[in-house]
């Protein structure tokens, strides 16, 4: 965390939500998926690539392998080719496949709702385990992907670029209510906004409203 005093930055932390709260009320998850199986799916197969490009093989996915034991039974040359629009296919297949038998004999094909038991499956890191807490089972997880942990430093609220100093940096100056939407907000703005490159300051609301020292802007 930064030297500005903890109650201080914790106001302005609290603050730049509201102000994404009101920029992006309609921010969430941009992985489409019906439930926390599908989600999970989607978000070991967004490694690497783009949610959008994600979106876009899910569908048929799901289609093929509805649930934990259609996927750890599924056609491994028939998942590479669906597989094939992202990438590494061979790879993603195998760790897709791993997931669904996971699933099946360790867990009765029931995603797990403890972050500790996701990150036992194949593919599952932390990052993983809090987008399936927050949004498949309504757990407060902060999720530190790329734009979080940019706009984080950019704003101040951490020095830190490990993921886990930058989550705890995040979940001390957050209420837990904040944590999985205001991810979703902060990518938003990222995306939209605080470009790594060439960040368009001048359309900034949190500059506007005097939230952002623009660190190492």
């Amino acid at each position: 965390m930064t030297q500005e005093e903890p109650v201080a930055l914790a106001a302005r932390a609290a603050q730049v939500d509201d102000e994404l709260t009101a920029t992006y009320p309609d921010a969430r998850c941009a992985l489409d998926h019906d439930g926390p199986f599908q989600l999970l799916v989607a978000t070991v197969l967004s490694a690497q690539t783009t949610d959008k490009r994600v979106n876009t093989i899910t569908p048929g996915l799901f289609a093929a392998c509805p649930d934990a034991a259609a996927l750890a039974g599924a056609d491994r040359a028939g998942l590479e080719e669906r597989l094939r629009p992202l990438g590494m296919q061979r790879t993603r297949a195998e760790r897709l496949v791993g997931l669904g038998e996971e699933l099946v004999t360790r867990f009765d094909g029931v995603v797990p709702r403890t972050r500790e038991e996701l990150t036992t499956l194949p593919g599952v890191g932390r990052k993983t385990a809090n987008v399936v807490l927050g949004n498949a089972f309504g757990v407060p997880a902060v999720t530190v992907d790329t734009h979080v942990g940019r706009l984080s430093r950019r704003l101040g609220w951490t020095e830190h670029k490990d993921p886990l100093k930058v989550e705890k940096d995040i979940a001390s100056l957050w209420e837990p209510r904040r944590w999985t939407d205001g991810c979703h907000r902060l990518i938003e703005h990222g995306r939209a906004v605080c470009s790594a490159r060439s960040p368009r300051c001048e359309e900034c609301v949190l500059l506007a409203a005097g939230l952002c020292p623009q660190v190492g802007v």
